[in-house]
């Protein structure tokens, strides 16, 4: 995919109402301010993941207060004015052999649930969407492999200042300047309810690619395929971030994925791939200007 700056501003200007599927489209996979939980979980694996968390929690959780009940007992029970003869044994085969036992119960316990949601996660399903994920410095590139064309994915606003004139470029594309940081020039379009399969590598440093909605990350590592898969439920603009410290500029590298209506995704494939098509020949136009 072509990597120079005048690609990307005959990008912007070739993208027109038929890649900005966004419309009326609600946000939904966006941080809060000051936001301590998860974001709406949209897909089976997300669920999964949530559930999860939320059982290690009440586990962990009881477990802490057993050490802090045990703790102040020992120092109420144990210290030296309620115990002056302190006792002279060297083991307690009971409590030894109880906890032993009873943190491998634990363990066992949450690898029965823990395992089956890794496992769902990493065994990958055929997909009705296949798409490669390219992670660079600082941007991503995307490639429809089912249809033949890709695009690269900047983050709106070179100068990271909100200025009018970004704020302007994000209500062009659909978004406010709360979404300033997060959302893209062009963004992943897929269609609702649709197994989505993605081949993530990096072109030069490890980046990662994540979406919490979907509860899918999965690093790109220059040289390697990794895989990822997700099946969104809800129609709607969600948000992620790179997730691996890539750089100057790993905080400015923002994921935008739009689920869509099978109806609206199929007119916005169709217009992507005559657009995108055409980027290419000007690309290739552009790329021989420049060498000679």
């Amino acid at each position: 995919m072509g990597q120079n700056i005048i690609k990307y501003s005959a990008a912007a200007t070739l993208l027109g109402a038929s890649t900005n599927a966004q419309e009326n489209l609600e946000l939904i996979g966006v941080p809060t301010p000051s936001g301590t939980g998860f974001q709406p979980a949209v897909t089976e694996l997300a669920r999964d993941l949530q559930w999860l968390d939320g059982m290690l929690l009440i586990i962990i959780t009881a477990i802490s207060l057993f050490v802090v009940f045990l703790l102040g007992y020992v120092i109420f029970r144990f210290n030296r004015k309620a115990n002056p003869e302190p006792s002279s044994f060297t083991h307690n085969t009971p409590v030894e052999v109880a906890w032993t036992v009873v943190p491998i119960v634990i363990l066992v316990f949450i690898g029965a649930f823990s395992i089956p949601v890794l496992f769902k996660q990493q065994v990958i399903p055929d997909g009705d969407i296949n798409i490669k994920v390219t992670g660079y410095q600082w941007y991503w590139g995307y490639e429809y492999t089912d249809h033949g064309f890709g695009f690269d994915s900047m983050l709106i606003g070179d100068g990271k200042v909100l200025t009018p004139e970004v704020e302007e470029e994000l209500i062009e594309a659909g978004y406010s300047k709360d979404e300033f940081l997060l959302a893209t020039d062009t963004a992943v379009v897929v269609p609702v309810d649709k197994v989505v399969v993605m081949q993530v590598t990096g072109a030069d440093v490890i980046h990662s690619w994540t979406i919490p909605a979907f509860g899918v990350k999965q690093d790109a590592v220059p040289g390697r395929l990794g895989q990822l898969w997700f099946k969104a439920e809800k129609e709607g603009v969600y948000f992620g971030q790179c997730s691996e410290l890539c750089g100057k500029d790993h905080a400015y590298m923002p994921i935008t994925v739009k689920v869509v209506s099978q109806e609206n995704y199929e007119a916005w494939l169709s217009g992507a791939i005559e657009e995108f098509a055409g980027l290419e020949e000007i690309d290739s136009k552009i790329e021989l200007a420049l060498a000679n």
